[in-house]
Order: structure tokens, then sequence, then C-alpha cells
């Protein structure tokens, strides 16, 4: 039988020289060496005040250094990387034998804030001296990741009301039921379990009081419209993803097409991405040249967004939600829509039979009327009208076709309470064609349809690293300036990432 030398598994206790476990060219080194001989940290120093009082505390280089560590072995968690440098040898090497408590690691990431974004600011300006950024074309996109908040706490002022009548209504409830049976014998069992449900309605409804007389009114969202307060952290916000509703922010991320450099990102608490473009894009002036093109995915598209480019005289590519109609490249798209997944069933519930649309009414070649799919005649009731910035010839019903028709479950919404139907045939833009209708035109060329694949082949690997390999499935913190700084956290990891990849300090 063949023999084998003895494989050594479990503690062994060996010599271990530092400075030989980190490798030159890998993504610790890089780290240690931005660290230690680029990076100002003057803004992290300036908050200790121990000179001459109070304990050591631990150089703020170390706690840098292993929770960018951390954060791109896909540890996020404070008490899995106090263990870490604890029992591995390479974050024992990085941290210089540092092994801070897991509440000082929290409270570190916790008080960044708005010094995170100086250090990505640093690095940036190390990418652009090693030439890692083009600027040729900036690729904006975002993801929605849930946060440390509830989202059962979601709700307006007047949700809140009624549940703070309800909770003191069910408490008044429960003494009247303890007074009457006061009276009689009764189980100090079932006693002492009424007591803490009457002792946590109070509880409740006292920290609903407290949150109503702090906030005195609605958040208000887009066009004035109310938006859900949350009552663990009202910076973040109710959002639906692909996966279901979570209550959390979404990050924002431009990313450089040469190297895929992360430019400019941001945290922000709302589900909208069209409210998140113009702040971006502001966002990456200092690295934008005049010939930089912007490209954005359909989420980020409206006539407002496009008007602010137009302005500032921006080359942008930021499709519609219909250019894939448009696009034969996207013909057989329906194919894999309707492949099941183990996930998500993409296909959904079938809908409702749809309504006849102006397509299916025949124009007359005067304009003066046009026919139904049941053979009848609508007249016009206004040659002169707009709709949405568009010219439209507006035509009607007689009630004496309509009302008696056959086919008014197809034809009308609510047919048991509209007598006729209205249609109307759009003609052209008013004031010439809108920044929408340009864009089209853009996007459905052979150039613009080239730049949504470069778009998609630049953006998408950096959100697939961040969620794949760095394993960033949910902000850890609540309020927006720290999961701003939490989400530069990681788009400064993928950035050293890149650094190391391109030889930086080899």
């Amino acid at each position: 039988m063949a023999r084998y030398k003895p494989v050594h598994t479990g503690l062994k206790l060996l010599p271990v020289d530092f400075d030989r476990q980190v490798f030159p060219g890998s993504f610790e080194h890089a780290l240690c060496h931005l660290v230690d001989h680029e990076l100002d940290l003057s803004a992290f120093h300036s908050r200790y005040k121990n000179d001459t009082e109070g304990a050591p505390a631990f150089d703020p280089a170390a706690l840098i250094k292993i929770i960018l560590l951390a954060y791109s072995r896909g540890i996020i968690s404070s008490r899995k990387i106090e263990a870490a440098c604890r029992e591995n040898v390479l974050f024992i090497a990085v941290s210089g034998d540092n092994q801070p408590h897991f509440t000082t690691l929290a409270a570190f990431v916790s008080e960044l804030g708005d010094t995170v974004a100086k250090l990505f600011a640093q690095v940036l300006l190390i990418c652009d001296r090693q030439g890692l950024i083009g600027r040729e074309m900036f690729a904006i996109d975002g993801v929605k990741l849930p946060t440390n908040a509830s989202k059962a706490k979601s709700g307006t002022r007047a949700d809140y009301q009624r549940q703070v009548t309800k909770m003191e209504a069910a408490a008044k409830r429960m003494v009247d039921t303890h007074r009457q049976a006061d009276a009689g014998p009764t189980d100090d069992a079932v006693a002492a379990r009424d007591a803490k449900k009457l002792e946590r309605l109070h509880k409740e409804a006292q920290q609903l009081r407290e949150w109503l007389d702090k906030n005195t009114e609605d958040r208000q969202g887009a066009k004035g419209a109310v938006r859900l307060s949350n009552r663990t952290d009202n910076e973040s916000a109710k959002m639906a993803t692909g996966k279901g509703v979570v209550q959390g922010y979404t990050g924002v991320a431009a990313v450089d097409e040469k190297a895929q450099i992360i430019i400019e990102a941001q945290a922000h608490g709302t589900g909208s991405e069209q409210a998140l473009l113009v702040p971006v894009v502001t966002a990456t002036a200092a690295y934008r040249a005049d010939t930089t093109v912007i490209a954005a995915d359909a989420g980020y598209h409206s006539e407002a967004n496009l008007k602010v480019l137009a302005e500032q005289q921006i080359d942008a590519y930021i499709p519609d939600n219909g250019y894939r109609k448009r696009d034969e490249r996207y013909a057989d798209q329906g194919i894999h829509k309707a492949k099941p997944d183990p996930l998500w069933d993409k296909r959904g519930t079938p809908r409702k039979t749809a309504r006849f649309t102006p397509a299916d009414f025949q124009l007359a070649d005067d304009q003066s009327h046009c026919v139904c799919p049941a053979g009848k005649r609508l007249y016009s009731n206004d040659s002169n009208c707009t709709i949405g910035g568009y010219q439209a010839l507006k035509f009607s019903g007689a009630q004496q076709d309509c009302l008696p028709c056959a086919r008014r479950h197809e034809c009308l919404r609510t047919p048991e309470k509209t007598k006729t139907r209205q249609v109307a045939f759009l003609q052209g833009k008013r004031d010439g064609p809108s920044e929408t209708d340009k864009m089209k035109v853009k996007i459905d060329s052979d150039t613009g349809r080239h730049m949504i694949t470069r778009r998609f082949a630049t953006v998408e690997p950096v959100f697939g690293n961040l969620r794949g390999n760095k394993q960033l499935n949910r902000f850890t913190l609540r309020g927006r300036t720290k999961v701003d700084g939490q989400w530069k956290l990681y788009c400064l990891v993928h950035n050293i990432e890149k650094l190391a990849h391109h030889g930086y300090a080899a």
C-alpha cells in the first residue's frame, strides 16, 4: 500500500513573519500601500483627544484596513470581522495584530459618515494618475437593497394615528376586563400574561405618540405625493424589487468604461431612479470631459432629465421603456420570459381582456369621423385639442349607438357607468419634437444600439462583483448619511481591486 506524508489540519504553532503574508499584486498589498503611503487620514486622527489622558486608541489606519479587507471577502458582520482578526493570519498581518472588539468596529463604520467620501475621492485621484479613467463613457446604474429597518413600521401619519387609536382602545378594554375580574378569583398566570400585553400596548402607543409629535408632516414625494414614513429609519423607503418589496435604499454608481472604475457612488432613500440621474451626473463633473458620453438604462429616462442634460450640452444615451419593441435584436425575448424561474415566476398573472385602443378604430380620409370595431361612426367633438403636448383629433360616439352595443365590455373600462366611448388620434408635437422624441432617434440608430451594449458591458459586471463576489445583499446601518458611507466603502473596495489588478504598488 502506498505511503504518504501526513497532512496537518487544525491548530499548529508556527513562527509567522507578517510582512511575508501580504503578497505584491494582491488586493491586501494595494490596500496597505494606499493606507500607509497615499491616503490623508488627518480627518480621522483629529477625532482623538488622548494625547495626555485616556487609554490608547486603535489606529484609524488599522481599522480602515480591517474593514476594507473584510468587505473584500464578503464579511460584513462586525462579530465575524472581530473573529477574523483573532484567527485569520492574513487579517492579523494586515491589522498589525490589532484585535478590536466588534462594538469598536461597528461604531467606526457607523461614524464614518461623510469622511469616507474624502477617501473615495483620494483613491479616484490615484486611479486617474494610473491612467485607469478614460472619460469616454460613464455608465450609470443602481441597485435596491434592504437596510436595517422594519418594513412593517411604514405608513403615513394617518396610518399611525389609526394604530394609536386601536392600541389605546385595546388597552382600555383590557383594563375594564381586569376591573370586572377583580371581584372574583383569578388565574395568576393569565393575569401576568395580560399585564405584559397591557404594558406592551402602552409602550408601543407611547412610542407612536412621540413619533407623531416629532414628525408633524408626511414626507413629500414627486409631484407633491405623500411618501410613506418609517419609524425605524425615516430616510429609507419602501421599494419594489424583482424579489419583492423591501425597506431600504438605492445605491447608484457611475462607472467609467475604460477599466470599470466607479467615478461616483451615492445612496438615496427612494425607489425612483428618475430622481437620481441628475445628482449623479452633476457629481461626475470634475472627471467628465467635453466629449464624455452618459449612458443609463430605461429606469432613468424622463423628459425632465433629458431636458437638463440637453441644457448642459451633455451627450447622453438613455433609452425609453419601449426601445426593445423597436429593436429586432429583442424579437425573441418572449421565449425567455416564458421560462420558469425557481426563485421567481416572471410570467405573472394573466391580464384581463384589453379594451379597444385607437389602433382598432379606422380614421376617415377626410378626418371628419372614425369607425369603431362594431361598425358605428364616432364624430369629432374637438378638432384642435392638445393631449400631453401633442396635437390630437378627438371623436365621441353617439348614445343611440353605444348604449345598446353588444361590445361595450370590450370598449369601455366601466360600461355600467360610461355611456359613450371617446377616442383620440395623436398627430404630433405642437412645439416640435420633444427631448424624448430626439432620444428615440438616437437610441434607434446604429450608434445608439451600440451604446446600449457598451453600457451593459461596463456597469453590470461592477454590480455583479459587488453583489456576487462581495456578497452585498443588504445595508446594516440606518440613516442616509451612514448608508451612503457604507455604499461608498464597498465601491472603494472595487476601485482598490482594479488598482491591484493593473499593477499598482506591485
